[in-house]
């Protein structure tokens, strides 16, 4: 880790970068994420670095969702186990459901090295993709599942995801909840339910929001029948708008 002090304004910025980072260095991050995690720092600047209120009202919509799903599988990529491993482990505890390895780079043994990370961390088990079940309506790496997991889940809680395989699951049924920084993005346009929020600070509040609901009750199937994504992703976007304008007048108010 660099030597970035606490005092910085953007510390925490800096140090999930360190993060990412070290991640490549391990062999669990591909050197591609190092590239997709710029991307989502330069929103989540736009966005103020905090979880907004359209974040809240989407992990309460995930929450519920993941409630009421009858098999829901956590996939983990190289940015988001680097990033999160305890929280990722924790949301599985909490929604009794398996973490499944599935990646785009497929760089050698990096598969593996992630599903070893989150033992590590104290995962009890990590499914990995096989040969034995292929998602439709994809020709990547991504294709390949494991049979128990995503192959079988009917809510897919993908962080970080690949808009391809978002649209190939929607495609086949499945309702997706994504972590996305870019409410831009196809993975956020096309899934079931876009958090526009730093994966690190979704997780742990998504952790807190789940025990909370009942798989039973009408008010967990309320949240879900209030839920626009839509609207949720218009609402970001004006955010950033204003964010932006605001900056802009900073600028010009500021002495040449």
């Amino acid at each position: 880790m660099s030597d970035v002090p606490k005092t910085h304004p953007r510390y925490l910025s800096l140090t999930l970068r360190d993060t990412i980072v070290a991640g490549v260095q391990q062999g669990i991050t591909s050197i591609h994420g190092l590239i997709a995690h710029g991307r989502g720092e330069a929103f989540d600047y736009l966005i103020g670095e905090a979880t907004q209120p359209f974040a809240i009202e989407a992990i309460h919509a995930a929450a519920a969702m993941l409630r009421l799903a009858e098999h829901p599988v956590i996939s983990v990529n190289g940015n988001v186990a680097a990033l999160a491993p305890e929280a990722l482990i924790e949301l599985g505890q909490v929604l009794n459901a398996p973490l499944e390895v599935n990646i785009f780079h497929t760089e050698t043994g990096r598969e593996q090295k992630i599903r070893e990370y989150l033992l590590k961390h104290g995962a009890s088990d990590v499914l990995m993709p096989t040969t034995e079940a292929q998602l439709s309506f994809i020709d990547s790496n991504r294709k390949f599942v494991h049979p128990e997991g995503i192959f079988k889940a009917d809510v897919v809680f993908v962080p970080l995801e690949d808009g391809d395989r978002c649209e190939a699951l929607r495609k086949m049924g499945k309702d997706v909840v994504t972590v996305d920084l870019n409410p831009m993005s196809r993975t956020a346009k096309q899934a079931s339910i876009t958090i526009v929020d730093n994966v690190v600070r979704a997780l742990p509040l998504l952790c807190e929001k789940i025990p909370e609901l009942s798989s039973s009750d009408a008010t967990t199937q309320g949240i879900l029948k209030r839920y626009s994504n839509e609207a949720v992703l218009h609402e970001a976007l004006q955010h950033i708008s204003r964010s932006g304008n605001g900056n802009q007048r900073k600028r010009e108010a500021e002495p040449r």
